[in-house]
């Protein structure tokens, strides 16, 4: 199921069931979403990202950056990273996410990907330091990319395009049953970053 025509589809629960992901659509201006853009390329640390697979340690072309309200540490892929301090973009992009969904956060995982030939595999969010079923505010900028969910169980997949400017949120019990992705594509060579606004618990 493709939901490419985002007109109309904004604002409702994407998924059919054992989850709810609302997609926003675009949340500012153009000259706006290409000065965020511009500022998270210049003033973000930027690394490439790191996992532990098999006891073989792997490095990305995607860049990661891990930003929060203290050094929290947060762990995936048998990589643990400690969050740097809020820069004043990121604070701004974290209130406009927490007043349009109603949510607070105290953290942000940010991916660049460089051009449509890096994405992301089928993967769920479910690291134990995460707020348990809490809310994720995904905010996109730059080249428009498709988005897919996969259902763990019944493998229905749902997808839509994720807009320069936009926010989509993930609730509820999504990362228990649905597996999301970023597919590669040879339609854009443009660069993509993607904040991922998240609550941290126990920590």
């Amino acid at each position: 199921m493709d939901l490419f025509s985002n007109e109309g589809e904004k604002q409702r629960n994407l998924l059919p069931y054992h989850g709810t992901v609302i997609y926003y659509g675009r949340l500012m201006p153009t000259q706006t979403a290409n000065h965020y853009l511009n500022e998270l390329l210049s003033n973000i640390e930027w690394k490439n990202d790191e996992a532990v697979i098999f006891g073989k340690h792997i490095l990305t072309k995607r860049k990661v950056a891990w930003y929060g309200d203290k050094e929290f540490e947060y762990t995936y892929s048998n990589i643990t990273k400690k969050a740097l301090p809020w820069t004043a973009a990121l604070l701004e992009l974290k209130d406009i996410a927490e007043k349009t969904l109603g949510e607070t956060f105290n953290s942000c995982l940010l991916n660049l990907y460089h051009s449509g030939e890096e994405g992301m595999a089928w993967h769920s969010d479910g690291e134990k330091d995460l707020k348990k079923n809490g809310a994720i505010g995904s905010m996109s900028f730059g080249a428009e990319r498709k988005f897919a969910f996969k259902h763990k169980e019944s493998k229905q997949t749902i997808s839509l395009i994720l807009e320069h400017g936009s926010l989509l949120v993930m609730r509820d019990e999504t990362q228990r049953h649905w597996l999301h992705r970023l597919p590669p594509t040879k339609q854009t060579h443009k660069a993509r970053v993607n904040l991922t606004f998240r609550t941290i618990e126990n920590k």
